[in-house]
């Protein structure tokens, strides 16, 4: 039973606890991919100890120690005696952990895609490609810059946009929304938001849904970064901060703009070496804790199992 005390209380520790300190870390300002790794991270980890503290409290790690022959007996035996067992109750409370997030997730996917089919069908009827340009340009007199994601990715700027800025400025906007579409940051959002729909009291994933669409803002600064002068971006975030775009589509301006000026014309000094391998190794520490901590019980049945059967041989 110790291990599953220990995964239920990381449960609800992590839920809680990691929220505050990342998202005031300002490592993560230097490496916002990282940084996302490690939120994703942190929210699946709390996602599968909860199911894994269930079931380690119920199955026996005798069962699983000695053979998958006698876990699939003793699973036979949870069917046979119905829903009335601790241990089908337990396994059926973990299951519904793990669906929940998942029906979100596909619920939050399926509204996005069908927001931005709707968009997409106005757009060819008031939009113009520019081939030159790779992105869709719309009439229209708020200055937007903005990325359908997904199956027939779409970048679109409006005539206000390219009149408000100049040639090297738009290809810096440009190369923003279309790191957003080759990373599939889309992706990315749509996981913080099932998180955050799925169990919204739970403070780990409300803070990660907002970090996550700020980082991903940065790291596609970054990425536009590579190619374009830094101080043409910033300038082009400034003529975009007041914007607003649809809430299912990534955008380049938005709340976060001004801050990312600054970043863009102060940037701050990338991760070190050793510092980059410690938050790999806390992301993957968070990934695979929980399985570790399930494991270990069952592990040594094993080993005990069947070093006592060669003694006896």
């Amino acid at each position: 039973m110790t291990d599953a005390v220990v995964l239920a209380c990381y449960t609800l520790a992590a839920s809680v606890l990691p929220a505050g300190p990342l998202s005031r870390a300002r490592w993560a300002e230097r490496a916002p991919r990282l940084a996302i790794a490690m939120w994703l991270a942190a929210c699946a980890s709390v996602i599968v100890s909860a199911p894994l503290a269930l079931v380690t409290a119920t199955v026996p790690a005798d069962a699983i120690g000695h053979g998958l022959a006698d876990l699939f007996e003793l699973c036979t035996m949870m069917l046979a005696e119905g829903p009335g067992t601790a241990a089908w109750a337990a396994l059926v409370a973990g299951g519904l952990v793990v669906g929940r997030v998942a029906f979100s997730m596909a619920s939050v996917l399926a509204r996005a895609r069908r927001q931005r089919r709707r968009h997409a069908e106005g757009l060819a009827l008031l939009g113009r490609p520019d081939h030159e340009l790779g992105a869709v340009v719309v009439d229209h007199a708020e200055p937007l810059v903005y990325c359908l994601p997904g199956r027939g990715a779409t970048t679109v700027i409006t005539t206000a946009a390219l009149r408000s800025l100049n040639g090297e400025q738009v290809a810096a906007v440009l190369a923003h929304e279309r790191a957003h579409v080759r990373g599939r940051h889309h992706l990315v959002l749509a996981a913080g938001e099932a998180f955050a729909r799925a169990f919204p009291f739970v403070p780990l994933f409300a803070a990660a849904r907002a970090e996550l669409a700020r980082l991903l803002e940065l790291r596609a600064d970054d990425v536009a970064a590579s190619r374009h002068p830094r101080v043409q971006i910033a300038a082009a975030l400034v003529g975009l901060a007041t914007g607003r775009v649809p809430a299912f589509v990534m955008g380049a301006g938005g709340q976060s703009a001004l801050a990312r000026v600054r970043r863009m014309l102060r940037p701050p000094a990338p991760l070190g070496r050793r510092q980059r391998v410690a938050g790999l190794a806390a992301v993957a520490l968070l990934l695979a804790g929980p399985a570790a901590v399930a494991a270990v019980p069952g592990l040594t049945a094993f080993v005990s199992h069947h070093c006592h059967s060669l003694t006896l041989l």
